[in-house]
């Protein structure tokens, strides 16, 4: 069996980079919009007027909806790699999955498992008690007690633990 620090060498884990300050210098930029607009609001309510003149005020309006729109495009395509990404890992935890049934029954027809070895060996790999397997399969403790000790000899382990690091260390 593989020590901690071996399987940690030979499974490096990159994270992916996360454009966080583009996302967040947009945030401050429709702020900065949002800030705007609510003070051309209340100095309108009020009437008052805007101290950079009616040009300078339209031009502040007109740079401030050009950000916004650029916010929003920008907010879209994020959106869109997000979902990509989502779409990705989810496709990856099907397949993990997968790869882990099909790793339990290249692991059940090496042993020789029955097909009741192999329900009994499943409920516990999924962590139900002697109890409730026998609950599920509706049949006595004592067979299911028999039964899994029919998979750790077969699987050569000693107990439930055991079993489960067999999965485990295949999939690591």
């Amino acid at each position: 069996m593989k020590d901690a620090v071996t399987m940690t060498e030979q499974t490096p884990r990159t994270v992916p980079a996360r454009p966080t300050v583009p996302l967040w210098a947009l945030v401050c930029i429709q702020v900065a919009c949002a800030a705007f607009f609510l003070a051309d609001i209340v100095s309108d309510l009020l009437g008052r007027e805007v101290a950079l003149g009616p040009v300078g005020h339209l031009g502040f309006e007109l740079v401030a909806v050009i950000a916004l729109g650029f916010g929003v495009v920008l907010s879209g395509l994020q959106i869109r790699k997000v979902t990509q990404r989502s779409d990705r890992a989810e496709a990856q935890l099907k397949a993990a999955s997968g790869a882990f049934a099909e790793v339990l029954d290249e692991h059940f027809d090496r042993w020789s498992l029955t097909p009741s070895e192999r329900d009994v060996a499943l409920l516990a790999i999924k962590g139900l008690s002697i109890a409730e397997i026998a609950r599920v399969r509706e049949t006595k403790e004592g067979t299911i007690k028999a039964q899994c000790n029919a998979v750790y000899r077969k699987a050569g382990v000693s107990g439930r633990p055991q079993l489960l690091s067999v999965f485990i260390e295949e999939l690591l």
